[in-house]
Formats: C-alpha cells, sequence, structure tokens
C-alpha cells in the first residue's frame, strides 16, 4: 500500500467532507460488512473520515482481497465502476427516475506504522451527493 500520494489523496478527501447525512443516506444500505473485515467507525482516527464515512478494517495483508470483495458485491447490487485508481474506486448506479447515485471507497492505512501485513489498513465509503449522471447538452445547446 506505499506510494499513496498526498494530493490526489487531498482531492478524494474533499469529497468524503461532505454532511454526514447525506453520504449515509446511501451508504449504509448498500455497504454491509462483509466477511475478513471488521467495522471501523473511528475510520482509524486518519484524514477525519469519522462520522463522514463508512469504514471497515482489516490487516493490510488482507486489503487486497477485502477491495475486491467489496467490488464484487457492489457490482452485484447493479453498481458499475466509474474511475478509479489504485486506491479510490468511485461506482456509479442509474437512478429508476433518471441521473445516478455515486459511491466512492477509499483505501489507506497509516503512514505512520510500518508497511507489514499485519498493519491495519481501512476502506472508506462515502456516497457523493447530485447527481453523477447529469445530462449531457443536446446539439441544439451546444450551437449556441
Amino acid at each position: 500500500m506505499t506510494g499513496l500520494k498526498s494530493a490526489g489523496l487531498s482531492v478524494v478527501l474533499a469529497c468524503f467532507g461532505l454532511p454526514t447525512q447525506a453520504q449515509t443516506a446511501l451508504a449504509n444500505p448498500v455497504v454491509p460488512l462483509l466477511e475478513g473485515v471488521q467495522p471501523a467507525p473511528d475510520c482509524g482516527n486518519l484524514y477525519d473520515l469519522a462520522g463522514k464515512a463508512f469504514c471497515v478494517t482489516a490487516p493490510l495483508s488482507g486489503m487486497e482481497a477485502a477491495g475486491k470483495a467489496y467490488i464484487a458485491h457492489l457490482e452485484g447490487e447493479g453498481w458499475l465502476m466509474a474511475d478509479g485508481n489504485d486506491r479510490r474506486v468511485v461506482f456509479v448506479k442509474r437512478r429508476d427516475g433518471g441521473g445516478c447515485d455515486a459511491l466512492q471507497m477509499l483505501a489507506y492505512f497509516d503512514r505512520s506504522l510500518p508497511d507489514e501485513a499485519t498493519t491495519p489498513g481501512y476502506l472508506a465509503f462515502s456516497t457523493i451527493p447530485g447527481d453523477a449522471c447529469a445530462a449531457v447538452p443536446t446539439d441544439s445547446q451546444t450551437d449556441q
């Protein structure tokens, strides 16, 4: 899990700095506690995520498997991977009435601890407010 870029992380964390109510409404029903992880309500006391994201923890040796399990679960629930990198995945899901909901998963660990198999790693989940699939301008709108 080495190589976490602080500039990229700050952009991701800015998205997590949203009101708790907006995130909780969507995150809790779609993000269960899967096998191999434990709840982490304090989100490791890192990056000011406690209360702003739903977090789980596992040893670093199990983080790749945990991440893959959550991706598979979310895809099984109709979420599509829309963007991401080795630390963050953004998912979108079409709403019945139009538009899309968005959810992101962030992987991280406490960089002050040794990068060892037993060091706790974390996955933080948060919704992204608004419509992630905003309407694309029509030809008549772009010709003006």
